[in-house]
C-alpha cells in the first residue's frame, strides 16, 4: 500500500528495514545513575516490534557531572553503561529493527541544580530565556574535553551493539549553542563567521570518526531554522539558509546522515509543536537539505499519517520520515500502515501533555501520553497481555467520553461485554468539545480511534440512552462504570447567571447558542475560556476576557498558552487579569479587582461563563447505591484532563 515508507533504505553501512523512523525524545525512565532500565527496553522494544525501521533513543549524556537533563535520563560517559546499552540493542535487534543513540550536552539549557554546578557551559555566557540559568562561556580546554567526551560516548554505543550513533546538534543544545549566531558570541577561532561557529561540531564529528571508525554509521541532528521570528527577532538566530549551508558542511564532515529538525527553547513550539500546528508545516527545511546534499535525510513536520509521509517519500522531500510523538501515541503505527490498517492508528493529538508531564516528572508521576496510557510503561501493561477472563460478563458503561470508551475497549479485549450508554446522539463527551475550537480538529482523532476499535470488538453503544437504575438492572451487570463527565460550574453566590444572555462553554462549542457580531465577556480564561474565547472571536464577535488569577491562563502549559494567545492577539480579544466576577444583571457585568478591591462595571450583549466544572454526583451516587460492584471513572471520579480520563478508564477495565 505504501511502496516507498516500507522500502528498505541504507544509512552508511546500516540497511534500515523501512523509511520510518522514531525520532529522540525524552522518556523520563532510565534507572537512578543513568543506567538504561527495564522500562526502557521495554518502551523502545515495544516501538521495534511495532514495525518501526530505525529506532533512536532519548539525548543520552556524554557527560554526566554537567551535562544531565534530568535525573532519569541515559548516561553514555563510563564503560559501566555499555551492558545496559546492549540488552538494549539487543531487544529492539529482536524484531528487526535498527537502533541508533543519540549523544548530546544541554549546554545554556540544562538545569544547573540538577547537575550540581554553579554555571552551565555553552558557547557564550548567553542565558537562555526560558531556563534562566547561569551561564559560563566554555574554555578551549574546556571545549578538548567535551570534544573527548562526545568521541568516547560513540566508541561505547558502537561496543553495546548499537547500529548508529546519533550527534544532536538541534534544538539550541550545546553543539548548537556553538552554531548559532544567537547564542555564539565568542571571538576567538570558536566564534564570529559560519566556519568558526562550525567548528566544535566539526571537531566532534571527527572525532567520533576516529573511535568508531568509517564503517559504523554516524547521523548529525541539527535545527535548519530557529524561527526566531516567533519571540520578535526575525533578524537573530538561524534561518533556512544557513541551516542548508550546515547540512552541506556536516556531509563535506562525512556524516552518513542528516536528521533535520527546527527550534531553541525560546521558539519551542517550532521544535515540539502544539495542537496549532498543521501536519507538514516546517517540510521545507528538511527538504531544501535534501535538495542540497547527496545522504539521506531524516525530516520531522508533525507527521502524522502514513498516507502524506508516502506523499513525501514519493516526491523526494525526505529520505526517512521521522517523528517522535506519533511513535509515542502509537508503537504499532508501523504495523498498521503496513497491513493497510491506517484507520487503526491511535494517532498523536498534539496536546503537549507528553512534554508538560516529562517537565513535571519523578519516581512518583512519571512522563505519559494522553491517549496511550501504556506508553512508558510497557513492561506493566500491554493490552493483548492482560488477562482474557471476562467469560462473556455484562458490564455497564455510563458515559461515552473517553473515559468509558477506553474502559469499553479494555473490558472488550479481556472477553467482557461492556454495553455503553450515552445520553447525547454522540459520541466524545468533553471531548468533542475541545475539539470545536479553531484548529483543534486533532483532538477528535481520539474520539475517531475510540469508535472504530469498538466497532471492531463488537461492542453495543446506545446512544440517546440516558442509563437508569432500571436500564442498568435489565442487564445484570457484573460491574457498573460509571463515566457520566461533569457539568459547568455556575456558582449561586453570583447573582444572575441564571439570565436569559448568560450561557456556558458547552453552548457556545456544541453551537446551541450561536452569537455573531455581538460584544462578548468570557469570564475565565483556563483553557475552556481562552478556546471559547477564540472560536467567539472567530465567529465576527468582540470578546474580551476575565480572569480572576493574576494571570491569564493559571495553571496551563505555557506552550500551549503561547499557542492559543499567538492566534488570538491579531483578533483583539481584551484580556482583564485580576478581576472577580461579582454580579451580572442585564447587560450590566460588574467585577471587583483582586489587588485593590475596586468596584468596575462593564456592559455586554451576552456573557460567557467558564469557571471549571464539577461531576453530576447527585445522579452517581443513585448508581452507586442500587449496584455492589460500581467504578467512577473520568470526571465523574476527577475532573481533570484527557490523560486522566484515558488512565482511569484503562486502569479500571484492566483491574476488574
Amino acid at each position: 500500500m505504501y511502496e516507498n515508507l516500507f522500502s528498505s533504505k541504507n544509512i552508511g553501512t546500516m540497511t534500515v528495514p523501512n523509511r520510518t523512523v522514531m525520532t529522540a525524545m525524552g522518556n523520563y525512565l532510565a534507572d537512578e545513575g543513568g543506567y538504561v532500565s527495564e522500562k526502557d527496553i521495554a518502551f523502545y522494544g515495544a516501538r521495534a516490534k511495532g514495525g518501526t525501521g530505525l529506532v533512536i533513543t532519548e539525548c543520552t549524556a556524554v557527560d554526566s557531572k554537567s551535562g544531565l537533563g534530568n535525573d532519569r535520563e541515559i548516561v553514555v560517559d563510563d564503560d559501566k553503561y555499555i551492558p545496559g546499552l546492549k540488552k538494549l540493542a539487543d531487544e529492539v535487534h529482536k524484531y528487526g529493527s535498527k537502533l541508533c543513540v543519540q549523544i548530546y550536552h544541554p549546554g545554556r539549557q540544562g538545569i544547573a541544580v540538577v547537575n550540581g554546578v554553579e554555571s552551565m557551559k555553552s558557547a557564550s555566557a548567553t542565558e537562555c530565556q526560558i531556563v534562566h540559568q547561569p551561564t559560563h562561556e566554555m574554555t578551549k580546554d574546556e571545549i578538548k574535553e567535551m570534544v573527548g567526551k562526545f568521541a568516547s560516548a560513540a566508541r561505547r554505543i558502537k561496543e553495546a551493539g548499537a547500529d548508529a550513533v546519533e550527534i544532536h546538534g538541534a534544538h539550541g543544545y550545546l553543539i548548537g549553542q556553538f552554531s548559532s549566531p544567537y547564542t555564539n558570541k565568542r571571538t576567538d577561532e570558536y566564534g564570529g563567521n559560519f566556519e568558526n561557529r562550525m567548528r566544535f561540531f566539526g571537531e566532534i564529528i571527527d572525532a567520533v570518526r576516529a573511535e568508531v571508525g568509517k564503517d559504523f554509521p554516524v547521523i548529525a541532528r541539527f535545527s535548519v531554522d530557529e524561527h526566531m521570528e516567533y519571540v520578535g527577532q526575525p533578524n537573530e538566530g538561524l534561518h533556512l539558509a544557513d541551516g542548508v549551508d550546515i547540512g552541506k558542511y556536516l556531509e563535506a564532515k562525512g556524516v552518513d546522515a542528516l536528521d533535520v529538525s527546527s527550534g531553541i527553547y525560546e521558539t519551542m513550539n517550532t521544535a515540539w509543536e502544539p495542537v496549532g500546528f498543521d501536519q507538514g508545516w516546517k517540510i521545507e527545511g528538511p527538504a531544501s537539505v535534501k535538495a542540497a546534499v547527496n545522504i539521506p535525510v531524516i525530516g520531522v513536520a508533525v507527521i502524522r499519517d502514513p498516507e502524506y509521509a508516502e506523499e513525501l517519500l514519493k516526491d523526494g522531500k525526505l529520505d526517512f520520515v521521522g517523528s517522535a510523538r506519533a511513535f509515542y501515541a502509537d508503537p504499532e503505527w508501523a504495523n498498521k500502515a503496513k497491513c493497510g490498517k491506517a484507520c487503526d492508528i491511535r494517532k498523536c493529538i498534539s496536546c503537549l501533555y507528553c512534554m508538560e508531564s516529562l517537565m513535571s516528572a519523578n519516581a512518583e508521576t512519571p512522563m505519559g501520553c494522553s491517549v496511550n496510557f501504556e506508553a512508558g510503561k510497557e513492561n506493566q501493561y500491554q493490552a493483548e497481555e492482560l488477562p482474557k477472563n471476562g467469560a462473556g460478563r455484562t458490564v455497564a458503561v455510563i458515559g461515552a467520553g473517553p473515559a468509558g470508551l477506553e474502559a469499553a475497549r479494555i473490558l472488550a479485549i479481556r472477553g467482557f461485554k461492556p454495553v455503553v450508554f450515552e445520553k447525547q446522539s454522540r459520541l466524545g463527551g468533553q471531548v468533542y468539545l475541545a475539539s470545536k475550537p479553531p484548529k483543534k480538529e486533532k483532538t477528535a482523532w481520539l474520539i475517531d480511534y475510540e469508535k472504530g476499535q469498538l466497532e471492531k470488538l463488537g461492542v453495543e453503544i446506545r446512544l440517546n440512552t440516558e442509563a437508569t437504575v432500571e436500564t442498568i438492572m435489565e442487564l445484570k451487570p457484573y460491574a457498573v462504570f460509571v463515566a457520566t463527565g461533569s457539568t459547568p460550574v455556575m456558582p449561586k453566590s453570583i447573582k444572575g447567571l441564571d439570565g436569559k444572555n448568560v450561557h456556558t462553554p458547552v453552548e457556545s462549542l456544541d453551537g446551541t447558542v450561536k452569537l455573531s457580531n455581538k460584544k462578548v465577556c468570557v469570564v475565565g480564561s483556563g483553557m475552556t475560556g481562552i478556546e471559547t474565547a477564540e472560536l467567539l472571536s472567530e465567529q465576527g464577535n468582540d470578546v474580551t476576557v476575565f480572569e480572576m488569577a493574576d494571570d491569564i491562563g493559571p495553571g496551563l502549559f505555557f506552550q500551549n498558552l503561547v499557542d492559543v494567545m499567538s492566534r488570538i492577539a491579531p483578533k483583539n480579544v481584551a484580556m482583564y487579569p485580576k478581576h472577580r466576577l461579582v454580579e451580572i444583571d442585564g447587560n450590566k457585568v460588574a467585577f471587583e479587582t483582586t489587588d485593590t478591591k475596586e468596584a468596575v462595571n462593564f456592559e455586554f450583549d451576552e456573557v460567557v461563563v467558564s469557571l471549571g466544572v464539577a461531576a453530576n454526583k447527585a445522579a452517581n451516587e443513585e448508581i452507586a447505591a442500587a449496584f455492589d460492584n460500581v467504578r467512577f471513572l473520568g470526571d465523574a471520579l476527577s475532573t481533570g484532563r484527557i490523560a486522566a480520563a484515558i488512565k482511569t478508564g484503562y486502569l479500571a477495565a484492566a483491574e476488574l
